[in-house]
């Protein structure tokens, strides 16, 4: 298995660069190939502007048809060409971040911005009566596997359906569906580490163990059950799942996981 770690902290001593460093020794240990992006230690410039897109930029910008262009004319910059490069060789992407304000941190998600351009993640595909583009379930990431490994501060009670933040599942629904499913990526349950802000060197073992476990089942683990977009469930162009398929009682995000 070849695994690409995406990594968003500013501290290398932090528990995500513990766990960081544990996943790429335990996989490497278990015989799988692995690249990391660091992105703090790469200085990964987080914003989209027109220097991304070199002399395929307009004026004035417009960031998805300039950033396909410049993807088609093979002009996009360096930095983003290789991390292109790096997913389209990895089987399976880990993504190691803090939960900061209910989402990744903005360096994380500026790598998604510049990234997943118009005719790499989306934007591809046919349009027509039966079918709305390659994307949910299709795309040019369709084989790979994703998992979120996140950390919290505040303790589990607070990400339930009845805890102020609200359920963890719809916290992480914009990552999981929005960003890794859209462009094809079949997203694993995510590992979640509450109440960090309070985890004593005491707990750490109990902690890498468990990480340990999910690193090694990344293969076995059957991935969130996301309904694919053009397999029937939704009508077609409106996009809305069809009558009569929602379990009873569900609502929400929810609607969008079969079973």
């Amino acid at each position: 298995m070849k695994t690409l770690i995406v990594y968003a902290h500013p501290e290398p001593k932090s528990l995500n660069g513990a766990l960081k460093d544990l996943a790429v020794s335990t996989l490497e240990t278990a015989g799988h190939e692995v690249r990391v992006s660091d992105l703090y230690a790469m200085n990964w410039k987080a914003v989209v502007d027109a220097a991304d897109y070199g002399p395929d930029a307009s004026n004035p910008l417009k960031v998805a048809l300039d950033s396909g262009r410049a993807f088609d004319a093979g002009t996009l910059t360096p930095d983003v060409l290789a991390e292109q490069e790096k997913l389209l060789w990895a089987d399976t992407i880990v993504f190691q971040f803090p939960l900061w304000w209910y989402t990744m941190p903005a360096i994380l998600k500026g790598w998604v911005d510049r990234v997943f351009t118009y005719h790499f993640a989306y934007g591809v595909g046919e349009h027509s009566d039966i079918k709305y583009g390659e994307r949910f379930g299709e795309g040019t990431l369709a084989g790979r596997k994703a998992l979120l490994s996140v950390t919290t501060g505040g303790p589990a009670s607070h990400y339930t359906a009845r805890g102020i933040n609200g359920p963890i599942d719809d916290l992480l629904f914009p990552i999981h569906h929005g960003i890794l499913y859209y462009p094809g990526i079949e997203v694993l349950p995510p590992f979640v580490l509450h109440g960090t802000d309070r985890l004593t060197d005491e707990d750490y073992p109990d902690v890498a163990k468990a990480w340990e476990q999910r690193l090694l089942t990344l293969e076995s683990t059957a991935p969130i059950a996301f309904r694919r977009q053009n397999f029937g469930d939704y009508a077609i162009p409106s996009l809305h799942l069809k009558e009569g398929l929602e379990p009873a009682g569900r609502t929400g995000f929810a609607l969008h996981v079969r079973g």
